[in-house]
């Protein structure tokens, strides 16, 4: 099996989430969406989908 790198961006889940909740009627502060993203980032690190490496 090949490995992939994968980039996770938690501005771009915030913004992801910030679309999703308000086509579902819920106005979010730009803050719960950060929020948001930062819980998802820690779940999917937690669940070991992802590993967290440092920049270079």
């Amino acid at each position: 099996m090949k490995e992939a790198d994968l980039v996770i961006d938690t501005e771009e889940i915030a913004e992801f989430f910030y679309m999703e909740l308000i086509k579902r009627g819920y106005i979010p502060a730009e803050l719960e969406t950060f929020e948001l993203a930062d819980i998802t980032f820690e779940y999917m690190l937690k669940k070991t989908m992802i590993v967290e490496e440092e920049a270079w």
